[in-house]
């Protein structure tokens, strides 16, 4: 394994755990010690972890790895995702799209889409919290590209505070897809950042329907701050890897489950 990739799985494990040592470095990347101690002091350079005495910590109980550090995980599964995501989209939708890998996916997608593109007025508009998502989607002749202004948060790129929450309260959407880093059927979705939460949850209120949008590794998992309550969203779409037992538990919550294959 290379450096850098040493690095991001030492970060993954961190955001996983929240604390890692030397020792825990030294077993899982077959390293030295001495290899070990300065891997976790670049990091430490890098402002991307708090060095302790023999390991480090994680920045806070929220921690959210930088998106530009974050290795694609389960990308078969959200390309799966964002395939079945384009059933529920029509030319002439109002779209909103949080931030996310799942979402990032669902971008490329109607990206490249044909079905889509502006005849009379029909092509879409959509409305992102994510300066990455607008980027990838303004180069698309069919696609008219809102951006909620806001103060963007450098681990995600997703634009978030009252300057978002007054334009999201002055618009409506037909259909809105939120990613989120964990959903259960007792506290609905959730991330890690309270302040992406309530900016997710407005734009999930402005739609006609919302979906969540997680592959099947955010299925049971627990984050800090829930995005509105279960009742707000429309349904889940996500992979095969979701349990039966799961998958049931949130239909007796009230969401539809989608699953993408």
């Amino acid at each position: 394994m290379r450096r850098e990739e040493r690095l991001v799985a030492i970060l993954d494990v961190l955001g996983e755990t929240g604390m890692i040592d030397v020792t825990d470095v030294v077993e899982r990347f077959d390293v030295s010690p001495a290899t070990a101690r300065r891997d976790l002091d670049v990091l430490a350079s890098r402002q991307l972890l708090t060095r302790t005495r023999g390991g480090a910590s994680a920045h806070s109980v929220s921690y959210d790895l930088p998106l530009r550090f974050k290795r694609e995980t389960n990308p078969d599964a959200k390309s799966a995702i964002a395939q079945t995501v384009q059933t529920l989209i029509e030319p002439g939708m109002r779209i909103g799209l949080s931030g996310g890998t799942t979402s990032k996916a669902i971008a490329a997608a109607l990206g490249q889409r044909t079905d889509l593109e502006a005849h009379d007025g029909e092509g879409i508009t959509v409305v992102t919290s994510a300066i990455n998502i607008a980027a990838q989607l303004v180069i698309r002749p069919h696609i008219r590209v809102v951006v909620t202004g806001g103060v963007m948060r450098a681990r995600s790129y997703e634009l978030v505070g009252p300057y978002s929450d007054l334009m999201l309260e002055r618009i409506t959407l037909d259909v809105a897809m939120i990613g989120v880093n964990g959903v259960d059927a007792v506290n609905g979705p959730m991330v890690h950042d309270e302040r992406e939460a309530r900016t997710n949850a407005l734009m999930a209120s402005r739609a006609d329907r919302a979906w969540v949008v997680a592959d099947s590794s955010k299925i049971g998992v627990r984050a800090f701050a829930t995005v509105g309550g279960i009742d707000a969203f429309t349904g889940l779409v996500t992979d095969d890897g979701i349990s039966d037992e799961d998958a049931e538990s949130l239909r007796a919550a009230g969401l539809q489950v989608i699953i993408a294959r």
